[in-house]
């Protein structure tokens, strides 16, 4: 298969429909992929025209940035969207090694720059909110590094809507460098997203990048289907996080209903479905074996049917809440619209 590519948010930077994620490269964390495995994995995706690579300095302590870096040393660099991110703590005993103050941002492009073997970063991501750093300081650091020629671009990871809203505001008003893109866990066990962070990417016109679209594993038939991992079920971060919950085997199950139809795995099912939730979005998945990338690289050439979107949606939806709920009541609507709004065609989303 060759993947196709999109624009990433506003920009004109051409990113392959599926973002290869690294955090499975490296085995300081007692898990994970080891150098050579890795490089066989980027391979793979490199073959089917994957581009878009993301990864972090946190990553198995640096190990995957090293990793990543000397696979590019033996490749044309510039064929390559390089995204990594800062913010998370490197050294715990330093408290300006944490965090998205300029001191931390300087020190951690600096030192991912030399792991990665680069002179640039197409991307930087923050990795996560820091509500002890003003996000005036954080978008003026990350302008003057785009200015300087080390960063193209930046996105945000992790962010409540309303500091993403104030941020690129503010970069906007200021001539800085706003963000393009928004990372966020996007999956069909995961979309309370969509109730604030969704609209607001929409609105700013940010790509949104989808982590974990397989729900950690549980969306593959891992739990749901015979032979599967079943006997682990309630151990581990998926039960923590509640993936394994009653409902979202239910709509583990669904996944696995409609790869049956299509004859496909339900992990391409569970990828085409972020896809298919509109031109900006683009899911992020990693595999620490080579069949598992070529698996979901094939999510690329799937179509779901209308029925089957519609059946994944009633499955997996996670209602509204206020004030969205209380906005769209008829009586609430005649209020803010009049009457007569029946009769009146609004605008057309933006896009």
């Amino acid at each position: 298969m060759a993947l196709r590519y999109r624009m990433l948010g506003k920009s004109g930077l051409r990113v392959s429909e599926i973002c290869l994620g690294t955090m499975s490269f490296g085995d300081q964390w007692g898990f994970g992929a080891d150098e050579t495995t890795s490089h066989q994995v980027l391979d793979a995706f490199a073959e089917a025209g994957g581009n878009f690579l993301d990864t972090a300095n946190k990553y198995h302590g640096g190990q995957t940035e090293q990793i990543v870096g000397s696979w590019l040393a033996a490749r044309d660099r510039d064929r390559t969207v390089l995204a990594t991110k800062y913010t998370l703590a490197m050294d715990h005993a330093d408290p300006n090694s944490a965090g998205n103050q300029r001191k931390n941002l300087v020190r951690s492009v600096e030192a991912s720059l030399k792991r990665l073997g680069t002179d640039y970063i197409d991307l930087l991501w923050v990795h996560a909110w820091d509500d002890y750093t003003p996000f005036e300081e954080t978008m003026r650091g990350l302008d003057d590094l785009v200015r300087a020629g080390k960063l193209l671009y930046v996105g945000v990871s992790d962010t409540p809507a309303w500091i993403v809203s104030a941020s690129n505001v503010a970069a906007e008003l200021r001539g800085w460098t706003p963000f393009v893109g928004l990372q966020v866990e996007y999956s069909l066990l995961e979309r309370t997203v969509e109730r604030e962070l969704m609209p607001m990417a929409e609105y700013f016109g940010l790509g949104v990048v989808g982590w974990a679209p397989l729900g950690a594993g549980v969306l593959t038939g891992k739990y749901t289907r015979a032979g599967g991992d079943g006997d682990s079920l309630r151990r581990g971060s998926n039960e923590s996080r509640g993936r394994t919950s009653e409902q979202a085997l239910c709509i583990a199950r669904a996944v696995d209903e409609v790869a049956d139809e299509l004859c496909v795995t339900s992990a391409k099912v569970a990828v085409a479905w972020v896809k298919a939730q509109g031109y900006r979005y683009i899911p992020i998945v990693g595999a620490r074996k080579v069949a598992q990338i070529e698996d979901v690289l094939g999510a690329g050439e799937v179509t779901l049917t209308e029925a089957q979107l519609a059946k994944l949606d009633a499955v997996s939806n996670p209602g509204s809440h206020f004030p969205q709920n209380f906005l769209a009541s008829n009586g609430v609507k005649d209020l803010v619209r009049g009457e007569i709004r029946t009769r009146i065609d609004g605008r057309p989303a933006r896009g």
